[in-house]
């Protein structure tokens, strides 16, 4: 018989057998003794906890489920291994320490980047091409033809605004890992 405690991981109370716990404590104190400057070492893992939290939603099956070592190994396979003394990962990385991991990509609105409501930057970031080039062609479309108001209304009602580092970090197509949190957080304060 396992000892069940309850934690609240990114404000969202779980189960978890006593040594799910401690691995999952023992992993996110490594990852952020990675974290050269302490100053932004809350932000970054708040930011990590809510993937933690997020990874947990998704893997669970039912209500009242017990998180166990197998589902706290998901969440290290997503997140990636801590390197002792380094601040890279092995798993998932073949760049070099100051590159992200790349992951999918989701199409977000950029708030970051916005002249209105961050559409025209959201598509570019989404499709690898400078903003400028975008909002020109919705001006030119404006002018040619009308409908670029139109369109642009439409994805604006459409588009969900990237909100999270989490959600930035897919705008661009960079996997959620907690090193590319760590580097986004600490790139765009």
């Amino acid at each position: 018989m396992k000892k069940v405690i309850e934690v609240s991981i990114g404000g969202i109370n779980f189960m978890m057998e006593d040594d799910a716990y401690f691995k999952l404590k023992s992993y996110l104190n490594c990852f952020e003794e990675t974290i050269p400057d302490k100053s932004e070492a809350k932000e970054v893992m708040e930011d990590v906890e809510a993937r933690v939290a997020e990874i947990f939603q998704k893997e669970i099956k039912f209500d009242h489920q017990v998180i166990d070592i197998p589902l706290i190994q998901i969440v290290i396979n997503h997140l990636g291994e801590v390197e002792e003394k380094t601040n890279t990962y092995t798993e998932g990385t073949e760049c070099e320490n100051e590159e992200y991991t790349r992951g999918d990509k989701k199409l977000f609105r950029n708030p970051d980047d916005k002249k209105i409501a961050g559409v025209c930057s959201g598509l570019a970031a989404y499709f690898d091409i400078d903003p400028t080039l975008v909002r020109l062609l919705f001006v030119l479309t404006l002018f040619m033809y009308g409908t670029g108001p139109m369109a642009y209304i439409v994805l604006w009602i459409v588009i969900p605004q990237a909100h999270t580092v989490i959600q930035k970090l897919q705008m661009r197509g960079y996997a959620p890992t907690a090193e590319n949190i760590r580097k986004y957080t600490s790139e765009n304060k």
